[in-house]
């Protein structure tokens, strides 16, 4: 895995376990410069991470988007 992905895997891992609202799309491109979120979720998946996804309906009323949540039990 190349060095980027795996900075921005342990920035994501390490606010998941802190934040109680999860993250989106939108607060990984603006916290971490991650703009494949889905992709890292999928790379802490594969670690043992137990991710939880919420799908949420966007404010404007048209689509929705992705909130993932870490739950207890996770290796760190």
């Amino acid at each position: 895995m190349n060095e980027k992905r795996m900075s921005q895997n342990k920035k994501i891992l390490r606010y998941l376990g802190k934040s109680k609202n999860g993250i989106t799309n939108v607060d990984a491109a603006a916290k971490f410069g991650c703009y494949r979120l889905s992709g890292r979720i999928f790379d802490l998946r594969q670690d043992g991470h137990n991710i939880l996804t919420v799908t949420e309906p966007n404010s404007n009323g048209i689509g929705t988007h992705a909130r993932y949540f870490l739950l207890e039990g996770n290796k760190e």
